[in-house]
């Protein structure tokens, strides 16, 4: 007899539970899905929410249609006369989505007495609204005579806040016969420039060579940047720093302790004295996010942990490493170590 009450009990709990469920289905609606272009002036109609869902427009009004948002400022509202989405304030896509290359914002719309909650995406799309823009204005480089044609500087990435097709698509270099430039693409889409010997130096014919590097986005016209770079030729110093392994490859568990080593490269120059001795350093394109969890030690090349290492947030990492001697003209030399991250059970 007791065992059939609990299984009563069970079965009316299960009633309750699917009706409730389907109360909740019932009450949020289906999505709807807009775009819009960023900069667009106040007032612009987004889409008619009203008409899409179906929506009696008569009725919205007495029935407080409007939009839930825990912003002071929200960036749409809408009309409860005809369940017209409309954008409330200017919208600057690279300050609502930083660093995002899908915006798209989530606005959540009731209507009261019945209960409907109705979702709504608005994606913001990119214009060309920004010129690419080198960290430094100019740069100086210190490159002996010695080095063979085919020799790579790896220079300073130009940045654009816009995204996709308006961010950087390619670098140009003024008119020379000593330099060319090559493009390096890393894994999150950023091209980096990278400066390439064609023609021996003379340093008793130039002393010095002024280029001039251009960053142009994929804008119809293109906006763009430059950098002005200075090259002093200087003698002697004819032996770049040799990695020891092609390729440095290392897994690392997220949430490890600050201090956690992560790896060691290894590189040996076979020159004498000063020009020999080789230091350690991060490459001038790594990010600063990239610089605020992971440190080097500028005479071992150890690689340890600084910061959270958060598998959520992302799950890899492309370090460039400097090897660079001390000689008077320094010759530096790139490698990438690839650090994969472990999850963990810690959600």
């Amino acid at each position: 007899m007791e065992q059939r009450k609990r299984q009563s009990e069970m079965r009316r709990g299960c009633l309750v539970g699917c009706v409730a469920a389907v109360l909740l289905w019932t009450v949020a609606s289906a999505q709807l899905r807009y775009s819009i272009s960023e900069e667009v002036k106040e007032g612009t109609m987004v889409g008619n929410i009203a008409r899409d869902l179906g929506l009696d427009k008569n009725t919205l009004k007495d029935r407080k249609y409007r939009i839930v948002s825990s912003n002071d400022d929200p960036l749409f509202y809408v009309n409860p006369n005809d369940g017209v989405l409309y954008v409330s304030r200017k919208i600057d896509r690279e300050e609502v989505c930083v660093q995002i290359s899908a915006c798209v914002i989530n606005v959540k719309t009731v209507l009261e007495n019945p209960l409907e909650v109705h979702y709504v995406e608005v994606e913001v799309l990119d214009v060309n609204d920004h010129s690419p823009t080198f960290s430094e204005n100019s740069t100086t480089l210190e490159i002996s005579e010695s080095v063979l044609p085919g020799t790579r500087f790896q220079l300073k990435a130009a940045r654009d806040r816009d995204s996709g097709q308006f961010s950087v698509q390619r670098y140009i270099i003024s008119n020379n016969e000593h330099f060319r430039l090559e493009v390096k693409e890393k894994r999150d889409d950023v091209k980096i420039p990278i400066l390439v010997v064609q023609k021996s130096l003379d340093r008793e014919t130039a002393r010095s060579h002024s280029l001039i590097v251009t960053a142009l986005d994929g804008g119809k016209p293109p906006k763009s940047g430059n950098m002005n770079i200075l090259v002093n030729v200087l003698d002697v110093n004819d032996n770049a720093p040799i990695f020891s392994k092609d390729v440095y490859s290392v897994t690392l568990n997220e949430n490890v302790q600050v201090g956690t080593p992560i790896i060691q490269v290894n590189a040996t120059d076979l020159d004498d004295g000063p020009n020999g001795n080789v230091v350690y350093s991060f490459s001038n394109s790594m990010h600063q996010n990239i610089l605020s969890i992971i440190d080097i030690n500028s005479l071992t090349g150890q690689l340890t942990v600084k910061g959270l290492i958060d598998y959520e947030e992302q799950d890899g990492y492309e370090i460039e490493i400097q090897a660079s001697d001390r000689g008077l003209a320094p010759l530096t030399t790139e490698k990438s170590v690839n650090i994969k991250i472990i999850d963990v059970n810690d959600n």
